[in-house]
């Protein structure tokens, strides 16, 4: 089964009607960010449920990402930086099957790096609870 892929069209600002394709990590890479996520939120003193550390990206689904914000900007920065990874730029919309690596000048706004990250975080964990159980 291929990874997961959507394509996100940006609403406000400068960034309005740019598009970007997001790409599910594979499953090596997803796994290593995810314990070192679990790891950082352990020895942060983040309240995490019995037996997280064993859960990887179904753990971080039960305990969203808001509970990365409570991490120092030190830890939390290189996970954040690397879900940004997976967001590709598409210069042309009407050819969706051309897309680039992003460059600093293809985000205009904030808030469209902030709703790509939360994007990327729903491409990954974005599964039923029940199917974590």
């Amino acid at each position: 089964m291929p990874r997961k892929e959507l394509t996100y069209t940006a609403e406000d600002g400068r960034d309005k009607g740019k598009k970007f394709k997001l790409t599910e990590m594979p499953t090596s890479r997803a796994e290593n960010w995810a314990m070192r996520a679990i790891l950082a939120l352990m020895k942060s003193g983040v309240e995490v449920p019995d037996g997280f550390e064993r859960m990887g990206m179904s753990g971080l689904a039960e305990v969203g990402l808001r509970a990365v914000a409570g991490l120092e900007w030190s830890v939390a920065e290189p996970l954040l930086a690397e879900m940004l990874s997976c967001v590709e730029f598409m210069p042309d919309p009407s050819k969706p099957q051309v897309v680039r690596g992003l460059i600093e000048e293809d985000i205009e706004e904030v808030v469209t790096r902030l709703r790509l990250r939360m994007e990327v975080w729903k491409l990954h964990v974005g599964f039923s609870k029940a199917a974590v159980k």
